[in-house]
């Protein structure tokens, strides 16, 4: 009995474990999301180049 004790106490080794949910949580949550963000930075991009563009060319033609 006091074996199992000290080995429920025990947390060394947990951490891998720790690590390896934590990795496997993220990638389900990117895989989840990941048309979202894609979309979401692909609006981003075309704003900011758009603006860019857009003031670029009011400064050439000034």
């Amino acid at each position: 009995m006091k074996t199992l004790l000290a080995f429920l106490k025990d947390e060394e080794g947990q951490t891998s474990t720790e690590y390896i949910l934590l990795v496997a949580v993220a990638a389900m949550l990117v895989m989840k999301f990941k048309e979202k963000a894609s979309e979401g930075i692909t609006t981003l991009t075309d704003g900011v180049f758009g603006n860019t563009d857009n003031l670029l060319r009011e400064l050439q033609g000034n």
